[in-house]
């Protein structure tokens, strides 16, 4: 159900337009915070709250929570409502169709994007502006998954949230996707997105927290190909699973294949270490902004489950 307001918070913070790490863990506390999404324009970041019943509690604990949590920056913190029926307006009046690499554009539904013989057309509305491709790690992804697709593929889209990479590979060729989100209004939009792009009969949607645990449980679905744009944070731990998840590939002698997004250039290096003990080669990498994303071949057998 749509809110008939929002209250709109933005955080200030001096070093926050500068491209660096800052903007990102900012970001990141406002999701938390329950944010749609987060707009960042110079140093001022901004996210939409659902109206809280008691919002001068809400945005207390907010300020306390920065606070806590990204301490030491001075930061500003300030909030206001936003009429439901404005914002609509506002952000529709601001998408506009994206072109993605050599073949994909983004488009919101109620676009006519300009188009070629070969390309393809994602349609993707999200419930707020910030969820068709805007987001530079987003696009480095779409621009791996144009060369990492191959027809039949299995793939596998861990925090699928509008469901744009799920939609995008199927669009490429793969055979079955399955996206998988722990929030479950992230997955009613996917849904929505799934059938604007004919392609809900190629994409299944499951609601889960993707954990070792799970991925041991999938390790049989013969997964070719595994997309995973979440932070370097959760990354990393899930290496090795990813691994194992990918060992029953049913086109072991052409590669399985996992493409990593959601991680600053100041990580990577660590990233691509993490990876190749786990048993992975970096194949492809996209950089834009500060953000870097890979595309990794599994190599070797699969880690053997950690202890415990």
């Amino acid at each position: 159900m749509v809110p008939e307001r929002w209250l709109v918070l933005t955080v200030t913070a001096p070093a926050a337009g500068d491209g660096g790490a800052l903007a990102a863990w900012i970001a990141d506390e406002l999701i938390a915070l329950g944010g749609t999404a987060v707009e960042e324009d110079g140093d001022r970041l901004t996210t939409y709250v659902p109206a809280p019943d008691d919002p001068e509690a809400w945005v207390r604990r907010a300020r306390e929570r920065l606070d806590a949590n990204v301490p030491g920056y001075g930061l500003e913190v300030t909030w206001r409502w936003q009429p439901n029926e404005d914002w609509a307006r506002e952000w529709r009046r601001g998408l506009k169709p994206r072109r993605v690499g050599r073949r994909l554009i983004v488009a919101p539904s109620w676009t006519r994007p300009e188009r070629g013989e070969d390309d393809i057309v994602v349609w993707i509305d999200p419930q707020m502006a910030f969820g068709t491709g805007e987001h530079a790690t987003t696009r480095g992804v779409l621009r791996l998954l144009e060369s990492a697709v191959r027809p039949g593929d299995r793939v596998l889209d861990v925090g699928t949230g509008s469901g744009i990479l799920a939609i995008a590979a199927a669009k490429l060729g793969a055979g079955v996707v399955l996206g998988v989100e722990n929030d479950a209004d992230a997955l009613l939009n996917a849904r929505e997105n799934l059938e604007r792009n004919g392609v809900a009969d190629r994409v299944l949607l499951a609601e889960a927290t993707v954990d070792p645990s799970f991925l041991e449980q999938r390790s049989g679905d013969g997964f070719d190909l595994i997309v995973a744009n979440v932070l370097s944070s959760v990354l990393v731990p899930l290496l090795d699973s990813f691994r194992g998840a990918l060992a029953g590939a049913r086109r072991p002698g052409r590669g399985a294949r996992l493409i990593l997004g959601g991680i600053l250039t100041s990580e990577a290096a660590t990233v691509i270490e993490a990876a190749r003990r786990a048993g992975f080669r970096l194949e492809a990498e996209d950089v834009e902004e500060e953000w870097w994303s890979g595309c990794f071949v599994a190599e070797g057998p699969a880690a053997p489950p950690a202890a415990g």
